[in-house]
């Protein structure tokens, strides 16, 4: 059980925390740059496959791809035009990223919008649903994760998506709160009909580990899959129609402790 203490700092926190000014300097900032639904997911989906490390470092990475596609980000990776801009060789794109890894990626994701249309109705029709059967809130997230990572695993991808759901896919997890979470100045609800929000799952990294420890939510320094279910099921207990806005609160609390 969560304090009531714990509990009433964590909605403050999650209050203040969850604001338009928090997209300055953060990932999503990408996907409110572009219009229209197809351009939105896929932005966001590229922003964040990259988010991995420092800010200061993989944000410029994000921008370049964002810029070369000049506000259409669906035709850029459709048309299979970041071979312009990216060549397929084991130079360093960022970090443990080389050129060919971020093509094969782009290459994996270009085949998913080919095949389906777009990465909505990839998720619909992998987890027996489709947008056009009127909302198919049975999906879960943690079906979507596999679809996604699945696919990658199948399609020449290696290194950036984990191969399957075993690990925290934090990347995952943070893209799938962008696009379900409704209501929000953040996160867009793109898919709210897609996935119920209420089976979202916590992106957890080794910094939301920490403060989740610190607050006595989770007994684990052990990024997995399990933990993250954990951590989620627990701020159920204070968000239980929307356990993620506990993301924004442990994000607050990471900065306030510091």
């Amino acid at each position: 059980m969560i304090s009531d203490n714990i509990k009433q700092q964590l909605i403050s926190l999650a209050q203040q925390y969850e604001q338009p000014d928090f997209i300055n300097g953060d990932p999503s900032w990408f996907m409110h740059q572009v219009k229209g639904e197809r351009n939105q997911e896929t932005m966001a989906f590229i922003a964040s496959c990259l988010s991995y490390g420092s800010r200061r470092q993989f944000m410029p990475k994000i921008a370049l791809m964002a810029n070369h596609s000049q506000g259409d980000i669906f035709l850029w990776v459709k048309e299979a035009a970041y071979h312009e801009l990216i060549p397929n060789n084991d130079k360093c794109y960022y970090r443990l990223y080389t050129n060919a890894m971020i093509t094969d990626m782009l290459d994996a994701l270009r085949q998913m919008i080919v095949d389906h249309g777009s990465i909505a109705a990839f998720i619909a029709e992998k987890s027996n649903g489709s947008p056009a059967q009127g909302g198919t809130r049975g999906i879960t997230a943690r079906n979507a994760i596999d679809a996604i990572c699945t696919h990658f695993a199948t399609h020449g991808s290696r290194g950036i998506i984990p191969r399957n759901s075993s690990s925290a896919c934090k990347r995952i997890c943070m893209y799938l709160r962008w696009m379900v979470r409704s209501d929000s100045p953040v996160d867009l609800g793109l898919w709210q009909d897609i996935i119920d929000r209420r089976n979202l799952i916590m992106p957890l990294d080794t910094h939301v580990i920490q403060q989740a420890n610190r607050l006595q939510l989770i007994h684990t320094s052990t990024a997995s899959m399990t933990t993250a279910q954990r951590l989620t099921d627990t701020l159920c207990e204070i968000w239980p129609d929307d356990p993620l806005k506990g993301d924004f609160a442990l994000f607050g609390y990471g900065v306030n402790s510091k």
